[in-house]
């Protein structure tokens, strides 16, 4: 499972790459999560707003700090 986080590294994008790190461990999910800060991969992966995730490359969240469930729901998909 591939996981990216996308965001220039403000508070908010680093926050949600925490969240997203704690959701992992605690599924016991294989996964490798990403930090995407560069803004062209930002903009060429069509997000406009950050913080977003991306799991296996479909976009999951933008322009919020998803919450530790939600991520963990995504996970299980």
């Amino acid at each position: 499972m591939e996981i990216k986080v996308y965001g220039p590294g403000c508070k908010k994008c680093k926050i949600t790459e925490e969240v997203v790190l704690e959701a992992v461990k605690e599924t016991g999910q294989a996964a490798t999560v990403t930090k995407v800060s560069d803004l062209r991969q930002i903009a060429a992966a069509g997000i406009m707003s950050t913080p977003a995730v991306s799991v296996n490359g479909q976009i999951k969240s933008t322009g919020k700090v998803p919450t530790k469930d939600e991520v963990k729901a995504w996970l299980n998909d």
